[in-house]
């Protein structure tokens, strides 16, 4: 919840005035001693904080949960382990936890934007752990979401056969690993921003997708952008930026 959502809340009379209060007392950071929760970004950027769960603790992960989980109804928390999502769920009991992309969040039914779908495109199954990053990703912001999966260039007819339902999405995302060929591939065939994901699958010549982000760097295709390697978090956050700057926003005060 953001200062805005808690000010309307005390307008209209569904928030006393001590419960603000309470609510404002960890903004904008709380420090949790081994986190300072960042409470002020959803004001800022338009999206809670997101919590990486590499390097941290079950308990850790838990903590930090917990404490979002006062102030705001979306959470997310990415390359979450199975001990990490069964530590969080016991003090979030309604977090989801999607064990392929490693994804753990809570989902707030009423965050929805009027925007065209962003869509998510896949050269193959064994990337499927980065293209459902970046799909949840999406679906948790609050944009329409569209799946195309293993539709890659060893088989051109099937990302071909799906050109004019990707024409109509705000914009797309092309996860790819081995030679990351796919993105120059959409990027010649459509109008929409093209953000593109290297993933590390492949051959040992791939090198843990090093040579499929050069591919994608190197895209024949003018337009096309990169995020690093297995990044799908990163791609969905931009592909929601880009599909909301979409709409006209309205000034404050207005």
């Amino acid at each position: 919840m953001d200062i805005r959502s808690i000010l309307d809340d005390v307008a209209a009379g569904r928030l006393s005035a001590s419960d603000a209060h309470q609510k404002l007392s960890d903004w904008p950071a709380a420090d949790l001693g081994f986190a300072r929760i960042d409470n002020h970004r959803e004001s800022r950027t338009g999206f809670v904080e997101v919590v990486y769960c590499g390097g941290k603790t079950p308990e850790q992960v838990a903590g930090i949960l917990e404490r979002q989980w006062t102030t705001h109804k979306t959470l997310l928390a990415t390359r979450a382990e199975t001990a990490h999502a069964e530590a969080a769920q016991r003090v979030v009991g309604d977090l989801e936890y999607h064990a392929v992309p490693k994804v753990l969040r809570r989902l707030d039914s009423s965050r929805t934007h009027d925007v065209p779908p962003i869509a998510v495109v896949s050269a193959g199954t064994s990337d499927l752990p980065i293209s459902e990053e970046a799909a949840l990703t999406v679906e948790t912001v609050g944009h329409p979401m569209q799946r195309f999966y293993d539709v890659g260039v060893a088989g051109l007819h099937r990302v071909a056969s799906v050109r004019n339902q990707l024409e109509e999405c705000g914009a797309v995302i092309v996860v790819a690993g081995m030679d990351g060929a796919l993105p120059s591939v959409v990027g010649g065939l459509i109008s929409r921003p093209v953000i593109a994901v290297p993933t590390s699958i492949g051959y040992g010549a791939s090198f843990n997708g090093l040579a499929a982000l050069l591919g994608m760097l190197s895209s024949c295709a003018p337009g096309v952008t990169v995020v690093n390697i297995d990044n799908g978090f990163g791609a969905a956050i931009a592909a929601c930026r880009i599909n909301q700057a979409r709409v006209p926003q309205k000034l404050s005060g207005s």
